[in-house]
């Protein structure tokens, strides 16, 4: 019976009953786990045993250990890291990946699933208004995507000063790398990684804007090769750059510019948001998660060059056994991954269910719900919104550090709401960052109403 459906009925059976009764479960389940990782591991078998179980003993078994260290993060009600929920047809999209498991690095041997990214990749760039023609590679989330953009860009501006960055790049100059003074730390990791270095960042304003005067004088100070990194959406403030000044500003130098736009990117897809986006398309890369905004399972993130030449020639893999099409890069060119799950198949569920409407539909009431939420956490006597809320992140604060501090434990703790804590502008915070596509203005009320209980049990006063 081997790879037989008969095989896996049972096992699969299994996994569907418990991930319906997990999804039932995550509107109204506390956010919060239940056990720590410690105490996790104390359900856990530490020992391998000597016999094995059934397959659908084995799933049996597995959810009911792993159900108190859960954390519903798909909850309309969880606010951390910037993550968001899952479309019906991307998670059963994701599911079909894992059953049909093509390891979709080449387009020869995994033409469905290859012919489905290429697809999705297409309709991503229509949505978001950049270069048709630009490379796309599917990548495991933002940090991923970003290295990606990095290192492509540091080879084309070695490239541009004559080194071949595959066999010169010790005896290349070194490669300036600059940002905003709000620079995320998946872009720092990134310039690690590449090589350059982490970035030497030029200022920023209150809001964690880019200072364009500040690039000015650093990209005047020498005659380099030099990599700029813009962003689509501060982590704290939800803030956009000004791309079109700092874009000119890094043309001048014969800059490459690469955006991360982890979540931030997606407001492009909505004429809404127009004035924050405007100049976004004339940079050379963007960095994005379809896991955040987009709403698909994780792990997802996206990769965009315009020039697809330069990311097939920094990224392309080659060996003779590798297979090849003449004149048409392989999913394995456009990411730092040989072997991967068809990771944008899901993408391509979404963006079918959705259609450019629902992309609208989503990012405008991701937005709205921000808005909402900020005009309730005003009302309350005690708390102040520190952020311009002009995406989906709202940053609120007591007078008091410590007693923020003491508001977000209590609100992660309770398990109605689940926002991070974090220190923005010299001061403790609790982030709301608003990602999941269920986050109505039922969730916005019931959110602002366990806000203030929290700050009724905290004890925090005007």
């Amino acid at each position: 019976m081997d790879g037989t459906a008969d095989e896996y009925r049972e096992a699969l059976d299994a996994a569907h009953r418990h991930a319906l009764e997990w999804l039932a479960s995550t509107a109204e389940r506390p956010i919060r786990p239940d056990l720590d990782a410690e105490g996790m591991l104390g359900r856990l078998r530490r020992e391998l045993p000597e016999e094995g179980l059934d397959a659908a003993a084995v799933v049996d078994e597995l959810a009911e250990a792993a159900e108190p260290g859960l954390m519903a993060m798909g909850s309309p009600r969880f606010y951390g890291f910037v993550i968001g929920g899952a479309y019906p047809a991307a998670l059963a999209a994701d599911w079909l990946v894992s059953a049909w498991d093509q390891n979709t690095g080449s387009r020869q041997p995994t033409p469905a699933t290859a012919a489905l990214e290429e697809v999705a990749a297409t309709w991503l760039l229509d949505l978001l208004g950049l270069p048709v023609g630009s490379g796309v590679g599917f990548a495991t989330g933002a940090t991923s995507a970003n290295l990606a953009c990095l290192v492509t860009g540091r080879d084309a501006v070695l490239r541009a000063r004559g080194f071949d960055p595959v066999s010169e790049v010790r005896a290349a100059p070194r490669v300036r790398f600059l940002a905003g003074g709000a620079v995320h730390t998946s872009v720092v990791l990134g310039g690690r990684l590449s090589g350059m270095g982490a970035p030497q960042t030029v200022g920023a304003d209150a809001e964690g804007r880019i200072d364009v005067d500040g690039l000015r004088r650093a990209l005047a100070e020498e005659d380099a090769p030099t990599v700029v990194a813009l962003q689509a959406g501060d982590v704290h403030s939800g803030a956009f750059d000004d791309f079109a000044s700092a874009i000119a500003v890094a043309r001048e130098a014969g800059a490459w510019v690469h955006v991360d736009g982890a979540f931030g990117l997606w407001a492009a897809a909505s004429p809404r948001f127009a004035a924050l986006t405007a100049g976004l398309s004339d940079a050379d890369s963007w960095a994005t998660d379809a896991h955040k905004t987009l709403n698909v399972p994780y792990d997802c993130g996206v990769a965009i060059v315009r020039d697809e030449a330069a990311m097939t020639a920094s990224l392309g893999a080659h060996a003779s056994y590798l297979p090849a099409v003449a004149s048409v890069s392989d999913p394995y060119d456009r990411v730092a991954e040989l072997s991967r799950r068809a990771r944008g198949v899901p993408v391509w569920a979404a963006l079918r269910s959705l259609g450019r409407k629902g992309v609208v539909g989503l990012v405008d009431g991701l937005a709205d719900a921000a808005t909402g939420l900020a005009a309730g956490f005003r009302a309350i006597d005690g708390l102040e919104v520190l952020n311009d809320v002009v995406f989906t992140q709202v940053c609120l604060a007591a007078r008091d550090d410590g007693a923020t501090v003491a508001l977000g434990e209590w609100l992660r703790d309770e398990g109605t709401v689940w926002a991070s804590s974090s220190r923005w502008q010299d001061r403790a915070v609790v982030r709301f960052a608003v990602s999941n596509r269920g986050t109505d203005a039922a969730a916005v009320r019931r959110t602002v109403d366990a806000v203030a209980r929290g700050v009724a049990a905290v004890g925090i006063r005007s």
